[in-house]
C-alpha cells in the first residue's frame, strides 16, 4: 500500500507542534513530517527550532518543517504563531499542544503562587487559547485534529509534582469539552497521556534512583519511555486512522498505571 492510500497519510496537511525543539514534541514533529504533513516547529528559542526544522527537511528531502519561536505563556505570541503558520502554509489542520512547564518539584505546601500561576497558565490556558485560535479555520473547512499532550499524572496524586498533575487533569477535561463543542464540525480533540519518558523535561523523575529501580523491576515493559514511543499516537490521532475518535485519553506508559498506580 502506498503512503497516499494509507490511513496514516497526512499529505497536504499543515501541523503546528509546540515544544517541538526536543523530546516528545520533536519526535512528533518528525513523524508528522514523515507521513506527509508540513510541520511548524515551535518552542521558545528560534535557534533550536531552526536546527530541528533543518534536520527534518534534510531527512524528508523537501521543505517539510518551518521554525517559529513562541513563548506559550504569552497569548499574543500564540496568536502570532497561528498567523505566521497561516501565512506560510495555510490554516492549521493539526494542532499538537505539547509544550508544558513544571517549575516546582515538592509538596504543594511549599509552592509559591507565582509557580502555581505559571503551571496553570502554560499547561491549561495556553492549549485552551491555542485551540480557540485554530478552531475557526477548522470549522470553516469542517475538518481538523487537536492533540493535547497530558500525562498519566492527571490520574494520580503526587507529593512531588501535584500542581503539574492538576494541570494535566485539567487538560483531559479541556479535550472533552472541546470535543463536544467542535465535534459537529468534524473536528476531533484528544489527549495523549505519557508515562515517564526520558526527556530533559522529566529528568527529575527518570534520574531518581528510587523511581528507576521501581520502573525497571516492576513496570510490565521494564523501561522508561522514549520520545518516539509517543509520536505514533499523535500520527494516529491526526490522521484518517483516528477519524472516529474524540474526547479520549490515550495512555502510553509501559504499563505504569496498571501495575504501580502512583509514581
Amino acid at each position: 500500500m502506498s503512503l497516499s492510500e494509507s490511513l496514516f497519510d497526512l499529505s497536504g496537511k499543515t501541523a503546528i507542534v509546540t515544544g517541538a525543539s526536543r523530546g516528545i514534541g520533536e519526535a512528533i514533529a518528525r513523524r508528522l513530517a514523515q507521513h506527509g504533513a508540513s510541520v511548524v516547529v515551535s518552542s521558545r528559542k528560534i535557534d533550536a527550532c531552526e536546527s530541528v526544522a533543518r534536520s527534518i527537511n534534510e531527512a524528508e528531502g523537501r521543505e517539510a518543517a518551518f521554525p517559529i519561536a513562541c513563548n506559550i505563556s504569552h497569548k499574543e505570541e500564540l496568536q502570532r504563531l497561528v498567523d505566521e503558520t497561516k501565512a506560510k502554509w495555510g490554516p492549521a489542520d493539526i494542532l499538537v499542544a505539547n509544550a508544558a512547564v513544571n517549575p516546582f518539584y515538592g509538596p504543594s505546601s511549599e509552592m509559591g503562587d507565582d509557580q502555581l500561576d505559571k503551571i496553570l497558565s502554560c499547561n491549561v490556558k495556553a492549549p485552551h487559547w491555542l485551540s480557540q485560535m485554530v478552531l475557526p479555520d477548522m470549522r470553516a473547512r469542517k475538518n481538523g485534529a487537536i492533540v493535547i499532550i497530558s500525562s498519566i499524572g492527571g490520574f494520580v496524586g503526587s507529593g512531588a509534582i501535584g500542581a503539574y498533575n492538576i494541570s494535566k487533569a485539567a487538560d483531559l477535561q479541556l479535550a472533552r469539552n472541546l470535543a463536544v463543542e467542535a465535534g459537529p464540525d468534524n473536528i476531533r480533540v484528544n489527549c495523549i497521556c505519557p508515562g515517564v519518558v526520558k526527556t530533559r523535561f522529566a529528568e527529575a523523575l527518570w534520574k531518581d534512583p528510587k523511581i528507576e529501580k521501581m520502573m525497571t523491576e516492576r513496570l510490565p515493559l521494564r523501561r522508561f519511555g522514549e520520545p518516539d514511543d509517543i509520536a505514533g499516537a499523535a500520527v494516529f490521532l491526526a490522521s484518517p486512522a483516528g477519524r472516529w475518535m474524540t474526547g479520549q485519553a490515550m495512555i502510553i506508559d509501559g504499563g505504569t498505571l496498571i501495575s504501580l498506580g502512583e509514581l
